[in-house]
């Protein structure tokens, strides 16, 4: 109980340097590509996933949009990953570190927004301005569509962020909890292991979801501008 509440969110460094580079790197090799004419069993559901999600993202784009589809299934793949290894005793999360969920969206977003002014000009500015707008709500109405546009890249990675630091932050709470209250009351420590136990189920599934709602975010955008 006497463990900083933190600690798990600071970046970890060997011999004074920062790995996070490293741990980064690492949930690529737990997608080993195909080398031999029949794959096992892991690879096929693997590929077989890779393919449902990208048919259901790609759905609704045209044929410049389906260019980006291989980055968008490289970074589901990798918040997912990470955030589920993330969920491992003594391990550290990237993904809670708002400097590289900003790293991750601020580029996306701005590709496809350049995109838009690019390829749909028109449309891009229009909407700045909705149809049918008084003269007198012209000049509010502008600034309020410029500062929610800029503002999409930080609602991404705050989205990202926020999930994932409180889930690990109540998990550390209610571990503690537990802990505590097993010299205590044994009934009390079973009731709030049994609530530790549910919360991890949980957070398998917010760790899936959030990834897929940021990359499926990243989609809807791009389609707003191509």
């Amino acid at each position: 109980m006497n463990e900083n509440l933190f600690a798990s969110f600071m970046t970890p460094t060997m011999l004074g340097l920062p790995i996070t580079i490293l741990i980064i790197m690492f949930p690529s090799m737990l997608f080993p590509s195909p080398k031999r004419l029949i794959n096992n069993r892991i690879i096929t559901v693997q590929q077989w996933l890779i393919k449902l999600i990208l048919k259901q993202m790609m759905m609704i784009h045209s044929a410049k949009g389906r260019t980006w589809s291989l980055m968008l299934i490289t970074l589901i793949l990798f918040i997912g990953s990470t955030n589920l290894l993330g969920l491992l005793p003594h391990s550290f999360t990237p993904t809670t570190q708002l400097s590289m969920n900003l790293g991750m969206a601020i580029p996306l977003w701005a590709g496809a927004v350049i995109l838009g002014f690019r390829y749909k000009t028109k449309m891009s500015l229009a909407h700045f301005l909705p149809q049918g707008t008084p003269m007198i709500l012209i000049p509010m109405l502008v600034i309020i569509e410029t500062i929610s546009l800029f503002i999409q890249p930080m609602a991404l990675a705050v989205r990202l962020t926020a999930n994932i630091t409180a889930g690990h932050l109540l998990m550390h709470l209610i571990g503690g909890a537990t802990s505590a209250l097993l010299s205590i009351s044994t009934p009390a420590a079973l009731t709030t292991f049994i609530i530790l136990l549910l919360l991890t189920i949980l957070e398998f599934a917010v760790a899936l979801i959030q990834a897929y709602v940021f990359t499926l975010l990243v989609s809807l955008y791009l389609h707003d501008n191509t």
